[in-house]
């Protein structure tokens, strides 16, 4: 090996070695999405948004906390709660796909506000994630924004998460009952910084 093959593949090893690093010592965030890879069973693998609460959602686990913990702590969490539904031992693997962080800019005017409104979907839906909207929008429309419901959604326990005078209050839609006819009440319009939550269904629904 030449002189210059040696150096590229040491510069190779460090930052393979960084990388590592980084991953081991990052904290996950709210706003952070995850990567989450179940070996034994294809249909829970999924990109989670780490909600405001610092919670993931995943079918079979429920709701499990991840902001402040390691990609390792966030694994081991999602295995001890796994666990008594597979035989055998499991194999997760949680990444970091995206994060909060920002680089360091160089001093200089304060960033403005953003312009749009928008709200957070969490849990059994297609795209969880942050959405800005410009007109008036309700919980119905902000769940088709996020890819509508998914398979394991509890369609009749939605919730939206709010604030009111630094309280947070919660709102309960049942999407069953709206589509029927049966109650209309729960399509009630958002207001920005509403969390929308899609739990799973439970064993028996």
């Amino acid at each position: 090996m030449t002189l210059g093959g040696k150096w590229l593949s040491g510069l190779f090893l460090v930052v393979l070695w960084s990388n590592a690093s980084f991953a081991g010592d990052y904290l996950v965030r709210a706003g952070d999405t995850l990567d989450v890879l179940v070996w034994q069973d294809s249909k829970l693998n999924r990109q989670v948004l780490v909600a405001p609460d610092g919670r993931i959602t995943i079918p079979l686990a429920g709701h499990v906390a991840a902001a402040g913990r390691t990609l390792a702590s966030v694994e081991a969490a999602l295995k001890e709660r796994l666990k008594s539904q597979f035989k055998d031992e499991l194999d997760i693997s949680v990444a970091l796909v995206s994060s909060k962080e920002r680089p360091v800019k160089p001093p200089g005017p304060p960033p403005l506000p953003p312009i749009d409104p928008s709200v957070y979907v969490t849990g059994e839906v297609g795209k969880p994630g942050q959405y800005f909207f410009k007109t008036r929008t309700d919980v119905l429309q902000a769940i088709a924004l996020a890819g509508g419901l998914g398979p394991f959604a509890a369609e009749r326990r939605i919730k939206i998460r709010r604030k009111v005078e630094g309280e947070e209050v919660l709102y309960e839609f049942d999407y069953d009952a709206f589509i029927s006819g049966a109650d209309l009440s729960g399509n009630m319009p958002l207001r920005s910084g509403d969390v929308i939550v899609v739990p799973e269904k439970g064993l028996f629904e």
